[in-house]
């Protein structure tokens, strides 16, 4: 009989002003309920919590062990160290917070599948991944190892020799707690687990501006404008589950990936615009163009050079541009907040999990709406 996967989840990194220590603890609380739903299938052998510290650890699952080092962080040889400690020959790798929504039978289903044998590698995004089980586990000493996660799968295959099996592209697989918006996104939609629904529930996070753009995708007369980190698989979800029509901007796919962002070679058509005339005519183009605006703004900053602090970034995502020190950044979201049409800032996750859950929560309120009037 094949030996049963085992869990690795690796949590840390995140620290400093108040909204990067509540995500950091929305990833804490969403990884532990994760670890807990999947092994409470059976289907794992173990679970390992990587971390670089023991700080909110105490409700901990039965079973999984915890892996501390607070020293120098790689990714790669990091990983590569717990497989080879461990001795793990089929791992499910995730980070912190990145699944917060993947049901009990989904993580059954990866690991039946990497049961089936050798020469596979399973991930949520191939070219972004925060999800990557994959057999052997030895397959990850013949690639050059990643300092980050992202690239994982696509080295796996392309260096490793594994064979790849992407994830349906589902809300389950790509929802990732980036942002405080994500956590605001969950607040509305519902879907937590019990240890993040405490935190959520005691945050009372304001969810009105998800709330306003909720009737724009069950209109067949709006129209909605998606720009960012965003693909192909978003846009046929996009067009297959909405009424309304989507105008879609698919830009920098894998910039962190593939080390454009470092690079400074970023490039985006929206950002030659935005430069070119300025943020108040921006969004009032934007406006010509669209009922709502769902902006993923790390692209928009990358092309134009600008490096805001995480801190900054995460006020910009819920529209408290009167905190954020970085001028731009500010003007950018104090203009999203005035324009004449909902503007929805975010991350990646923002136009791809984040979006799709919203899409399938208006649709539940929409339904909601006309069983009240009958």
């Amino acid at each position: 009989m094949s030996e049963a996967p085992t869990l690795v989840a690796f949590l840390g990194g995140l620290s400093g002003s108040p909204l990067e220590e509540m995500v950091a603890a929305g990833r804490r609380a969403a990884t532990l309920d994760s670890l807990e739903r999947a092994l409470s299938t059976g289907a794992f052998a173990s679970a390992i919590l990587v971390a670089d510290s023991r700080e909110g650890l105490a409700d901990l699952p039965s079973a999984v062990v915890v892996d501390v080092d607070a020293g120098a962080f790689h990714f790669g040889r990091r990983l590569a160290w717990v497989i080879d400690r461990y001795g793990l020959e089929k791992p499910l790798y995730f980070s912190g917070g990145s699944i917060p929504l993947l049901s009990a039978q989904e993580f059954v289903g990866i690991a039946q599948e990497l049961g089936r044998g050798d020469g596979l590698v399973i991930t949520n995004n191939f070219y972004s991944a925060d999800l990557v089980a994959f057999s052997p586990g030895e397959a990850l000493k013949k690639i050059k190892l990643p300092d980050g996660d992202n690239p994982l799968a696509r080295l796996l295959a392309e260096q490793g020799g594994l064979s790849p099996r992407p994830l349906p592209r589902s809300v389950s697989s790509q929802f990732d707690i980036d942002s405080p918006s994500d956590l605001a996104i969950l607040a509305l939609v519902g879907g937590a687990g019990p240890r993040l629904q405490g935190l959520l529930d005691c945050w009372r996070l304001d969810v009105s501006s998800y709330r306003e753009v909720l009737a724009y995708f069950t209109d067949p007369t709006a129209q909605v404008l998606v720009a960012g980190r965003t693909g192909s698989q978003v846009w046929q979800y996009l067009e297959r589950e909405t009424a309304c029509r989507v105008r879609f901007f698919a830009e920098e796919r894998g910039m962190q990936a593939e080390g454009r962002l470092r690079g400074g070679q970023a490039r985006s058509l929206l950002g030659f615009y935005l430069a070119e005339v300025g943020v108040e005519r921006f969004f009032v183009t934007l406006a010509e163009l669209a009922d709502a605006a769902f902006l993923d703004t790390r692209v928009l900053l990358a092309h134009l050079g600008i490096e805001a602090s995480c801190a900054d970034r995460f006020l910009s995502d819920l529209g408290r541009h009167e905190a954020i020190e970085e001028p731009f950044l500010r003007e950018l979201t104090q203009a999203a907040r005035c324009a004449p049409i909902p503007v929805v800032l975010g991350g990646h996750s923002l136009v791809s999990g984040g979006l799709m859950a919203l899409v399938e929560y208006a649709w539940q309120e929409h339904d909601r709406g006309l069983a009240g009037e009958g």
